[in-house]
């Protein structure tokens, strides 16, 4: 069985409450019961992180090496301000994909720039919750070997 891990950064533990308008009503928890539910048809298994400290998220990609064979990664603000993130993403080389529930080339100047972007497989963005299933149907993509 093939492992999928889902990582995501700081306040994406306060989904549907904060900023509805936004990011929609759908809490974190809601989200990742789909994708253990997709993971099921598909035989992939699914395991989920989230943290808001930088430090955190870079132990668990780096143990993900060896471990995983994609990673679905939603790095939140630190997509726009951690190079230590972008940098374990290079090292580790599991293909990732980024994810965004908004669409950051549509927000404020200083989302438009992610530092994560350049490292990994892919990037989905705009889509709200929806976001994290395209993800992982592209992550089933490369786990079957398909570009």
């Amino acid at each position: 069985m093939k492992n999928l891990l889902v990582v995501n950064g700081p306040n994406l533990n306060l989904l549907g409450e904060r900023e509805q308008t936004i990011y929609g009503k759908k809490n974190l928890g809601e989200i990742e019961q789909k994708l253990v539910s997709m993971g099921r048809e598909a035989q992939i298994e699914v395991e989920f992180f989230q943290s808001n400290h930088e430090g955190d998220i870079v132990d668990q990609l780096q143990g993900a090496k060896g471990r995983v064979d994609c990673i679905l990664i939603n790095p939140a603000a630190f997509t726009h301000t951690s190079i230590a993130i972008r940098d374990t993403l290079a090292a580790i080389g599991v293909p990732t994909i980024e994810v965004h529930m908004s669409n950051i080339y549509a927000r404020e100047e200083f989302r438009r720039h992610s530092f994560v972007a350049p490292v990994v497989r892919g990037q989905i963005s705009g889509f709200g919750a929806y976001s994290y299933v395209l993800a992982f149907l592209a992550a089933k993509a490369i786990l079957a070997g398909e570009r």
